[in-house]
């Protein structure tokens, strides 16, 4: 499981994606979590971070799913059309 850190705006997005790419490499498994649950602050960029991530995991052939997505981005991925995208970890 990768852990998304508190805050997630656009001024620390490419870090962080950086590190989650680097995480999903070494991982080991045919699924990727990624536990959302920190975050308390970001923007629109916490959702692109999180679809590139989608896109990287399924690149490296393995599922993708969110785990503690915080109401208002699962709204803002709702609005955006892209909810469905990112699935709930079970």
């Amino acid at each position: 499981m990768l852990v998304l850190p508190s805050e997630l705006t656009h001024r620390q997005a490419s870090g962080c994606l950086r590190m989650l790419v680097q995480g999903l490499k070494v991982l080991k498994g045919p699924e990727l979590v990624v536990d959302a649950s920190a975050l308390a602050v970001f923007d629109t960029s916490a959702l692109a971070v999180l679809l590139e991530c989608r896109r990287e995991a399924l690149a490296e052939r393995k599922s993708f799913a969110v785990k503690g997505l915080p109401a208002s981005l699962a709204g803002m991925a709702g609005l955006y059309g892209v909810d469905t995208l990112l699935p709930v970890a079970g």
